[in-house]
């Protein structure tokens, strides 16, 4: 008897022990091609293919779960995720609130999206995501900013005129433009915004941080991290 409850006990531990393996994954599903939903209304892009190979890497079973973007923060803080990879870009402000690994795409360009390369960014109506460093520049910079809680919206106010233009990461928008037929047009200079795209962990969970941490080291030493922004960013994507 007392071999069956020590047989027992070891088997609910080390069940305990598999189910402490298994990592909840945060992100948007609407900002392509770091994140989306793809028609079979899974989890696809570049964050995706990259999730699952730090996952395989770090020996972790993880779990995809969609967050809106304006509560993705407070939402990893109550628990109902373990990790958010979402096109984060990292920053001193949200270094307050959560801890991020290492950068897993290098610092890059944001830009201006109009209906024509000279609409007035300066002083005029331009649309942003909410809670972005977008956001936050362009309230800055003079301009009259009009926040939406999804990327596609803050394009879309521009081609109803709600925006005379939109300002974004530029692997972002460079698809917009390019499939627009000349709709969409660039405007002014490229402007480099944040530390990187990284992962945002709870403050408490630095163990968990550093196994992903470890992951992207090593794909960064293999140079297998680049053919994946590659892949999914293009060619003129930075790369580390």
């Amino acid at each position: 008897m007392k071999k069956l409850l020590l047989a027992t006990a070891l088997v609910a531990l080390s069940g305990g022990i598999a189910a402490a393996q298994t990592v909840r994954l945060g992100t948007e599903g609407a900002y392509p091609p770091f994140n989306f939903i793809d028609d079979a209304g899974n989890v696809a892009g570049f964050e995706r293919e990259l999730g699952d190979e730090l996952c395989k890497r770090a020996g972790l079973t993880c779990e995809w779960v969609t967050n809106d973007w304006d509560s993705i923060i407070p939402n990893l803080q109550s628990g109902n995720y373990d990790v958010i990879i979402a096109g984060m870009s990292i920053t001193d402000e949200r270094e307050k609130v959560v801890d991020f690994s290492e950068n897993y795409v290098p610092p890059a360009d944001s830009a201006y999206v109009g209906l024509s390369a000279d609409a007035d960014v300066k002083t005029g109506v331009v649309s942003a995501q909410v809670g972005t460093i977008q956001a936050g520049y362009v309230a800055e910079s003079g301009a009259t900013l009009l926040e939406f809680p999804t990327p596609d919206e803050t394009v879309a106010a521009v081609r109803n005129g709600e925006a005379v233009a939109v300002f974004a990461d530029k692997d972002f928008l460079a698809p917009y433009v390019a499939e627009s037929n000349g709709e969409l047009s660039f405007v002014g200079p490229d402007i480099p915004l944040g530390g990187g795209v990284g992962l945002a962990f709870r403050e408490s969970d630095d163990e968990l941080r550093e196994k992903f941490n470890a992951a992207i080291k090593a794909m960064k030493a293999e140079g297998v991290l680049n053919p994946l922004i590659e892949k999914h960013f293009g060619a003129a994507a930075k790369k580390f």
